[in-house]
């Protein structure tokens, strides 16, 4: 098609859209990364397995690290479209789209259907939507809730006939579903980005005329009863996770992912290149111009609260010493707007702009492409798909599955496994020696319940397994444990891209030559 037809009045008008199409395909042709899909996948998919939708749990061992509305959702979406990757990331995509749809519909009440809409293109074909916006995990959901709050707090505040009782209390809500979401920062953060935007335009009087009672009563209805029946039943729930996961993840230096604190410049020029440079120049006019008089803005308010939107939120997460590139999605749509608001002003009366944006959003769209495609070849290094689909034609509902090692968090979503992993390790000394890993992960969530902690394995247990005539075992390609020794006992199945699976020499070979997979009888 010509470049005139993506220029044309009707393409602006309706071919944004097109995007969250582009991101339903793009999540259907990459494997589930690790760690974090295939934990908060497996999550999902366990909840919808066991019926069990108060206690999160990561191979049958309670999971307090984060609030539970991400499970919820995506055991909803397996119970009825059955357990994919595809699936799992759809949660994540309506709330990218979601973000991305409500930014376009505020955006265009305060300042116009033009900047709404590029605007819209602008987030809509930049890594963070298009990979972001597919990652399994809780940051684009607390991302979303947190920005839902804030444009509806500011519709309500900025409404002509005084505060707006209706998007108000559509904000309790968001920000109840934040905290169900991710925790505290999803009334934390909102809460902040408002204040300084209310104290910076001196609008306390509208704060007074909120609907505070019904707005509270909202926000505890759908909040806390989770919070109340979890900690009824696992009475030490919120110390571990508000204390330890929460604020202790905040203010200690013990964690991974220690960053420097330029990190999230870094971050919001990945996330939202080529776009971030026209927010940027507007920064950059706005710093030059301060304390001196400006022309008359109609957008002034809009602007403040974009700004104070972007700097609040990023410095509230470049104070601690563990730092996420997810963190930075809360600011993609201010940083989006500041953009769109910045190239309306500068650019619209230049004749080659609207070939120039058609080009942008093109390279954008290529460099989305390249990072699924690069991001789909790295992750099959590391996953054990390939064991996963030979364990899942051979293995029985009774069978046991032990790893050794290292924990292949995909390994129980592809294969579908009925029952929970046995974890082989020297449990007993890494409780003094474990670090933040997927170890401390297991063996603190087994201390939450007594018989969940029966799958953590002493290193004695694969001396026993090799006389199971139902046993596997994976274990790392790197292992020392069986790979580099013979392993008497342990028959090799399959040796994967990055783990090998093993059977016990005790099962039944005759029984297993029956099974087929793909039409072809497994062998050894």
């Amino acid at each position: 098609m010509s470049s005139s037809f993506f220029t044309s009045a009707r393409w602006r008008a309706w071919g944004v859209w097109v995007l969250p199409l582009l991101l339903l395909v793009l999540a259907a042709l990459r494997p589930l990364a690790l760690p974090d899909e295939g934990r908060y996948a497996e999550v999902g998919r366990w909840m919808a397995l066991s019926g069990d939708w108060l206690t999160p749990r990561l191979d049958g061992i309670p999971f307090f690290h984060k609030p539970p509305l991400l499970y919820w959702f995506e055991a909803a979406a397996m119970t009825v479209l059955g357990a994919s990757p595809w699936v799992a990331r759809l949660v994540v995509i309506l709330h990218a789209s979601l973000m991305l749809g409500l930014m376009a519909v505020c955006t265009r009440h305060i300042a116009g259907a033009d900047v709404a809409r590029r605007a819209a293109w602008m987030f809509g074909s930049s890594l963070a939507f298009l990979i972001g916006g597919q990652y399994v995990n809780h940051d684009m959901m607390v991302a979303t809730w947190m920005g839902v709050a804030i444009w509806c707090f500011a519709r309500a505040l900025m409404h002509d006939a005084g505060v707006h009782a209706g998007w108000a209390r559509w904000g309790f809500v968001a920000c109840a579903l934040g905290v169900l979401s991710k925790g505290l920062i999803g009334l934390l953060l909102p809460g902040f980005v408002l204040f300084v935007w209310v104290a910076y335009t001196w609008q306390w009087r509208k704060i007074l005329a909120l609907p505070w009672v019904s707005g509270l009563l909202l926000f505890a209805l759908i909040a806390l009863p989770w919070f109340v029946m979890a900690a009824r039943e696992y009475p030490d729930m919120l110390a571990y996770m508000f204390g330890k996961h929460q604020f202790g993840r905040y203010t200690a230096t013990t964690f991974n992912n220690a960053r420097p604190w330029w990190f999230y410049i870094m971050a919001v020029t990945v996330l939202l290149f080529p776009w971030i440079f026209f927010a940027m120049a507007d920064g950059v006019q706005r710093l030059r111009s301060w304390g001196r008089p400006s022309p008359a803005d109609d957008n002034a308010a809009l602007g403040a609260l974009c700004w104070i939107w972007v700097l609040a939120i990023l410095g509230f997460f470049s104070i601690p010493n563990s730092k996420l590139i997810g963190y930075a999605l809360p600011v993609m749509p201010p940083l989006a707007l500041i953009a769109a608001v910045w190239w309306q002003r500068r650019m619209t009366m230049q004749g080659w702009a609207p070939r120039a944006f058609v080009s942008a959003v093109s390279v954008a769209l290529v460099i989305a492409a390249a990072a699924q495609w690069v991001a789909g070849r790295y992750t099959m290094q590391h996953s054990s798909a390939d064991v996963a689909a030979a364990l899942a034609c051979q293995v029985a509902p009774t069978d046991v599955v032990a790893v050794v090692d290292e924990y292949p968090y995909d390994l129980p979503f592809y294969a579908q496994l009925q029952q929970p992993l046995e974890v082989i390790q020297d449990w007993d000394t890494l409780r003094h020696t474990a670090g933040d890993n997927w170890r401390r992960e297991l063996f603190e969530g087994a201390d939450f319940d007594v018989r969940a902690a029966q799958s953590l394995m002493p290193l004695a247990r694969l001396d026993r397994l090799k006389k199971e005539p139902h046993a596997w075992v994976l274990v790392p390609n790197t292992s020392a444990t069986l790979n580099a020794q013979q392993h008497d006992g342990f028959v090799p199945v399959l040796v994967g891209q990055a783990w090998t699976l093993y059977r016990s020499a005790a099962m039944d070979v005759k029984a297993l030559s029956s099974l087929v997979c793909g039409g072809t009888p497994k062998n050894d």
